[in-house]
């Protein structure tokens, strides 16, 4: 099935193919290990999940995805330094080693994303590695070496700055995002690892140590210049160590377009003399709440464990960013939310409900082709999760399990396994048993008694006060079944 993606580098939906035909390099930017991770930040990790997936299932292809842990950069630093109030708060025991205070600090959150993964169904078994910045300070500091050989760098006050002004002589910069030129400010050095698009002016590979941050060595031209590197070397630097350039795809926010994606396409054009970091580059909109950017002053602002805490269930939130495009601005919302997590459980219910009429029949049948076939069809076009999803429930509503020949039911489950595997929100397998009390077990008798006596209004109010008592009744054409209250 042939794929194609938006592409930012060329602006353009393109016909996606490898570099090798069999096998596909994914490069994703991951998170700042400072603090948890909020739902924006996870949809921004979803995408590239549901990406990698699709390659695999609907493409055939081997995937080898890397997603890396930024341990070092003006956050990480700033809340483990000694006397932070957050950083004593939160973690407890301080020593007065800076670069050990950084490690126990990002490490602790790391563990944490690895949690928030795993509930997300975002499986670490998927990723080829994940790895941490600071264990690729000697393969950026080589890259900054070769920079400062082409001409596109230089030493001020202890840090090496890339010369922008001097890169757009000979290369475009400006490939991924429209920078404002006219706001361009020749030889002014920006040393924070972030900052908006109005400051396009000189950017730190290499930053000079500072009282009480922790440092590495770095000698240029017999000069030792301590300090560490700046954040968007990083990610220049890993993706070639691991996976080699060109990359067939990288991945990331919409907001990480400029500066630090700019910056990394210049740098790898700089230093290791490819014009194109990656073929492709693919960009996920912000996610809103209630309409509204989220923001911890707006009261609006949510980690996967708020969520938990509410009784959300994380997978009920998968389901729910799936049902908006990536590249379209997704608004969370509990009741969103709420719909959702109804919806997932249709499908949880047809996968039961068809795994039961298979009962290990032969799938001689073709109709699971065309559910499969139809749903990968629109993850092929860019993607579009809310389309493949919409064919998913026209399925169901077509072939209802009930009127299945095993035959019949076996081709769909395999379809449906394959499905699943990109979507990762429901189980397959056998519907688990119920234990249901004596006493509703009876009032569900006396509502299905006053349903096939037509007595609508007892029949009514027997199954709200089922409903009440946390069940729900399914009714059907000669009998009913008993599901516990989601």
């Amino acid at each position: 099935m042939n794929i194609r993606f938006y592409n930012t580098l060329t602006k353009r939906i393109d016909a996606f193919a490898p570099q090798d035909p069999s096998h596909v390099r994914v490069y994703s930017c991951g998170p700042t290990v400072y603090d948890v991770v909020h739902i924006g930040n996870m949809r921004a990790f979803l995408f590239p999940d549901v990406l990698q997936r699709t390659l695999r299932a609907v493409g055939g292809y081997g995937v080898d995805w890397v997603m890396n842990v930024t341990d070092i950069d003006d956050k990480t630093i700033r809340d483990s330094a000694v006397g932070s109030d957050r950083w004593r708060s939160e973690m407890g025991v301080q020593t007065q080693d800076a670069l050990a205070n950084l490690k126990a600090l990002t490490k602790f959150y790391e563990a944490e994303f690895l949690h928030d993964l795993a509930v997300f169904h975002i499986q670490r078994e998927h990723l080829k590695a994940m790895p941490n910045a600071t264990d690729f300070i000697p393969q950026m500091q080589s890259l900054i070496v070769e920079i400062l050989k082409s001409g596109f760098a230089y030493v001020r006050d202890g840090s090496v700055y890339f010369n922008v002004s001097e890169y757009s002589t000979v290369h475009e910069y400006g490939r991924l995002f429209a920078i404002d030129t006219a706001n361009f400010r020749e030889g002014v050095r920006i040393d924070a690892d972030e900052y908006d698009r109005e400051s396009v002016s000189d950017f730190a590979l290499w930053k000079g140590s500072k009282e009480g941050e922790p440092c590495w060595d770095f000698e240029i031209n017999g000069q030792n210049l301590p300090g560490r590197p700046g954040w968007h070397i990083e990610c220049s630097a890993m993706s070639r160590d691991i996976l080699g350039l060109p990359l067939d795809i990288h991945t990331g926010g919409v907001d990480l377009r400029f500066p630090h994606h700019e910056d990394e396409l210049a740098q790898c054009t700089a230093g290791y003399h490819e014009h194109d970091q990656a073929t492709f580059w693919m960009h996920n909109e912000f996610l809103e709440v209630e309409g509204r950017k989220m923001s911890k002053s707006l009261g609006n602002f949510y980690t996967l464990r708020d969520l938990v805490a509410k009784g959300i269930d994380p997978l009920d939130v998968r389901f729910a960013m799936l049902q908006s495009h990536y590249r379209s601005v997704y608004n969370f919302t509990f009741d969103s939310v709420q719909g959702a997590s109804a919806a997932r459980k249709k499908i949880q219910d047809y996968i039961y409900d068809v795994k039961a009429a298979s009962d290990n029949g032969y799938p001689s049948s073709t109709i699971g082709d065309t559910l499969r076939d139809a749903v990968f069809a629109e993850l092929a076009d860019d993607l579009h999760t809310p389309k493949a999803l919409a064919a998913l429930f026209t399925f169901m509503s077509e072939y209802p399990a009930a009127s299945m020949t095993k035959e019949i039911a076996a081709s769909v489950l395999i379809a449906l396994i394959a499905v699943n595997d990109v979507f990762a929100v429901a189980k397959i397998e056998d519907r688990p048993l119920i234990e249901i009390p004596e006493a509703i077990s009876q009032l569900a008798n006396e509502r299905w008694a006053a349903r096939e006596a037509k007595n609508w209004k007892e029949s009514d109010r027997l199954r709200a006060e089922l409903t009440a008592l946390g069940w729900t009744m399914n009714d059907g054409k000669d009998s009913y079944s008993l599901d516990p209250s989601a």
